[in-house]
């Protein structure tokens, strides 16, 4: 029911930056959450980000790993999510895949972008 297209990932070197984006269409509601988890080799899927809105207040919750590195932002206009990456490790390296809906069950994933960074 929900496409979830993302872009920006790359390589890039040790402190430098990255910006993803996630796209979503279909059936959406402004309110719904949206966010990244990631995964690296070896490792197990882990929460990134997440953004939610509502018109009495939003929230956005960051993973102790990367709090103060990287910000979510989120554009309900258009439906999508950005991901700036600052200050950027080697050990950031993984594949980040947007969802939407609870962090704890996300409704939908996408594809999935490659994020390498290089020492």
């Amino acid at each position: 029911q929900v496409q979830l297209v993302e872009s920006g990932g790359g390589l890039v070197q040790a402190a430098g930056s990255l910006r993803l984006s996630c796209a979503a269409s279909g059936r959406t509601f402004s309110n719904s959450g949206m966010g990244w988890f990631r995964q690296a080799p070896g490792k197990e899927r882990e929460f990134v980000a997440g953004i939610t809105w509502s018109w009495s207040g939003g929230s956005i919750l960051y993973a102790d790993s990367v709090k103060g590195r990287f910000t979510i932002s989120r554009d309900n206009a258009k439906n999508t999510v950005y991901l700036q990456m600052n200050s950027l490790h080697p050990e950031d390296t993984a594949v980040s895949y947007c969802f939407l809906g609870n962090r704890a069950r996300p409704d939908s994933w996408g594809q999935g972008t490659q994020v390498t960074v290089s020492s």
